[in-house]
């Protein structure tokens, strides 16, 4: 039975917050979508992957609502709802409808937010979300081309829209113990800068119905669940085989860490770009040339990217507009994959949320198995389809460093 049901916003996300689940000894389960069957041969926790992060708020609680039935189906009763590590979301968006939308399906009347994933320098001290050394607001994520990150103070991000209260568990409760006794009804920030201020946050609200945050939280569960006598003994993690075969690497992420990763991965092997206001002006001949050149490639893993810089983003969203640029770019990364895996690749690396929803689409992939991980929260998947096996890597953009793409690769031998 499930103990843990997760569901997350995005692909990338995700796959990340698998893998620090299955760090803990779990079994753990990533369904690419909500199943259409029902719940047979589940995981102690089982991740539902929707690729919601930008849709409307009825939209996503409308999908929300039918990842939790189906998890209740399999018999979780606790739930996860996982977002971001940098709280990706406008006043428009649904990070705090969506946790409103499943405290009411499953009768509590508050949740704790913890985004806060130290390892990869993401903390929360009084409210505020640092990436590394900086704001949130005077970092890259200013200039996300879907959710733009104006506002470090996530009280103030997620009051705007959200209907009940917002209130703070701050450092120093965290640093006292006094979680608890701190917290009501409503929405919480959790403070966070180290590992073990998630633990404290951990062992103080492990067994409500709803808690939401990044995947550094939720890989605190499962040791709780554990020692409650809800989860099985921890066990080594039997990592899927990585198949054999060509490569590829897809990019559609436009964060400063993806451009870096491009830059570097694109002067070591052949690179195609793909070009929003060309994919509009000529979106089959534009197509047609990226399938011809992929044929042509005898590299083992070529690197086809949308990746841009902002002023180049900005430009192409005055152009044709923010959804329309996104949604050409997309459709040509999906059929960068689908022409790849026609030519018996076998191998996909992939940077970028809205992207790896396209991809793992595209290839009709609905259920992986989590691997090894080659960043932190960055593991390689297998998924199978008609023609065999294959293996993903799902990069958020800002996970990683310079050097991920090959490093990816490299780990897959």
């Amino acid at each position: 039975m499930t103990a843990l049901g997760c569901i997350a916003d995005d692909f990338t996300g995700a796959t990340d917050l698998a893998a620090l689940l299955a760090r803990s000894g779990a079994r753990v389960a990533l369904r690419i979508g909500v199943p259409a069957a029902p719940a047979t041969d589940t995981a102690e926790c089982e991740v539902v992957a929707l690729k919601i992060r930008s849709a409307p708020a009825a939209e996503a609680v409308a999908q929300v609502r039918a990842a939790l039935d189906w998890l209740q189906a399999a018999g979780a009763r606790r739930c996860y709802w996982k977002y971001c590590s940098t709280f990706d979301s406008t006043p428009q968006g649904n990070i705090g409808p969506v946790a409103e939308a499943l405290m009411a399906a499953l009768g509590t009347d508050r949740t704790l937010h913890a985004p806060s994933f130290p390892e990869n320098g993401r903390r929360v001290f009084m409210g505020n979300l640092f990436v590394g050394r900086q704001p949130l607001a005077e970092s890259p994520m200013k200039d996300h081309p879907l959710n733009p990150m104006t506002d470090s103070d996530l009280t103030r991000v997620l009051a705007a829209q959200s209907t009940l209260p917002v209130g703070l568990v701050d450092w120093p409760t965290v640093a006292a113990g006094a979680v608890r006794a701190a917290v009501g009804p409503g929405h919480w920030i959790g403070d966070a800068i180290s590992d073990g201020d998630l633990d404290t946050l951990a062992e103080a609200v492990w067994d409500w119905p709803l808690l939401s945050g990044g995947s550094a939280f939720a890989g605190k569960l499962p040791d709780r669940l554990r020692a409650a006598g809800l989860l099985g003994a921890g066990a080594a993690s039997n990592r899927p085989k990585m198949p054999a075969g060509r490569a590829i690497v897809l990019s559609g992420s436009c964060s400063a860490m993806t451009r870096q990763q491009v830059a570097a991965y694109g002067a070591v092997a052949p690179a195609f770009r793909i070009d929003p206001r060309a994919l509009a002006r000529d979106g089959a001949g534009e197509t047609a040339r990226m399938r011809d050149w992929l044929a042509a490639q005898d590299h083992p893993a070529p690197l086809v990217y949308a990746t841009a810089e902002p002023d180049q983003v900005r430009a192409a969203q005055a152009e044709l507009g923010t959804d329309r640029a996104g949604r050409v770019v997309e459709a040509a990364l999906a059929a960068a994959a689908r022409a790849a895996r026609d030519a018996g690749v076998a191998r996909f690396v992939v940077a970028g949320g809205e992207t790896s929803g396209a991809v793992t689409q595209a290839l009709a992939v609905d259920r992986l198995d989590i691997g090894a991980e080659i960043a932190p929260g960055v593991p390689w998947c297998v998924a199978r389809d008609a023609a065999g096996p294959l293996a993903v890597a799902l990069k958020s953009g800002n996970f990683g460093g310079p050097d991920f793409f090959a490093e990816a690769l490299a780990a897959a031998e």
